[in-house]
């Protein structure tokens, strides 16, 4: 959109670090008091993924007219970035960050997924910003690759092995399902519009892509080999 204060680099300020620190910061505080009280840190993991991978929805609302500024929209994948490698270096297992965003309250853990996951944040808004296939890599990263491993856990009974690591069936198809629902939602929100039969084929398409190489991924790196293949993949589409 066009911007509303000028000059355009401070509209897009505005609204690529501000507004989406509130959002994110706000449910980060609201995970961290639901954990104090018993919610599932695994789950209040999740849900913190699939925000931070919506981020996106900012997009429409900047102005690209300037050519340069619309980059402040990873503005908090940035200050993330550097956030993890703070804290997973030096970090303390009674950090609120490392107790709502790691598995088993290591610190370490923050370089690894945490970690990637802002880097495909970081190269999704600089270089596939208000473009199809970087709304697709955040629905199936944020919401597909997301909410896989607590659907595995929680409901997966159909077990298999993959390069030595075991997974589920409910959990690959969550990839899937999950997915491609965050993607047609991100897209609506982003483009203001409803995908075309067209793009709903190709984001199935993306989908069963996803689902495979969330399968086939090494522990800790498919927050890059997911973004590594779709991108690919559209590439060949």
């Amino acid at each position: 959109m066009k911007a509303l204060i000028q000059p355009v680099w401070v509209w897009n300020a505005a609204i690529g670090i501000v507004l989406p620190l509130v959002y994110i910061n706000t449910i980060i505080a609201l995970m961290n008091k639901l954990v104090a009280k018993g919610f599932p840190p695994d789950l209040s993991r999740k849900v913190i993924h699939i925000a931070a991978g919506s981020w996106i929805w900012v997009w429409p609302l900047m102005d690209p007219s300037d050519g340069w500024s619309y980059v402040f929209n990873i503005a908090v994948a940035f200050l993330w970035f550097l956030m993890f490698l703070q804290k997973g270096l030096k970090g303390s297992p009674d950090d609120p960050a490392v107790k709502t965003m790691t598995r088993t309250g290591n610190p370490r853990e923050l370089l690894l997924g945490p970690l990637f996951f802002t880097v495909s944040m970081m190269f999704v808004g600089v270089f596939l910003f208000m473009q199809f296939i970087g709304v697709a890599i955040m629905g199936y990263l944020g919401w597909g690759d997301g909410i896989a491993p607590y659907v595995g856990k929680k409901w997966g009974k159909h077990k298999y092995k993959l390069l030595g690591r075991e997974k589920s069936v409910e959990g690959t198809l969550s990839v899937f399902l999950a997915g491609l629902l965050g993607s047609i939602l991100l897209y609506i929100l982003v483009f203001w519009a409803i995908p075309s039969v067209t793009e709903l084929w190709q984001l199935v398409i993306l989908g069963v892509v996803a689902a495979v190489v969330e399968a086939v991924s090494p522990a800790d790196v498919d927050n890059l080999t997911i973004p590594a293949a779709l991108y690919l993949t559209w590439l060949f589409l």
